[in-house]
């Protein structure tokens, strides 16, 4: 039977979802982490949005390394880093979600 009390109800626990929902994603935003490779001789820096906002690559493996390996320790160091960028949405998502699991990749239309 509808209720409109019980209605009213569902919809401000629905905004209040919502506002939580914005919430977390500018928090997500807002991550910076860094992965690293090659014993820390290459460092990339992620935001919350996958975007790379910083490299890193210590002077001393140009002069002695060819370019394969640099590659290689390029592409580790931001394989870490989205690593860790996945990880830490799943954590603050699943505070959200009560531990229901969530996708990574879900965008609510807010």
């Amino acid at each position: 039977m509808f209720n409109k009390k019980n209605f009213g109800n569902l919809m401000q626990q629905a905004q209040k979802m919502q506002e939580n929902m914005k919430n977390i994603q500018k928090k997500i935003k807002s991550i910076k982490v860094t992965g690293e490779s090659g014993a820390g001789l290459v460092k990339i820096t992620l935001n919350g949005n996958n975007i790379c906002k910083k490299v890193e690559i210590d002077s001393n493996l140009l002069k002695d390394n060819d370019k394969d390996i640099i590659e290689d320790l390029i592409i580790a160091a931001f394989n870490e880093a989205n690593r860790k960028i996945k990880e830490e949405h799943k954590k603050r998502m699943s505070k959200f979600s009560n531990g229901m699991p969530i996708p990574n990749d879900l965008n609510f239309p807010i």
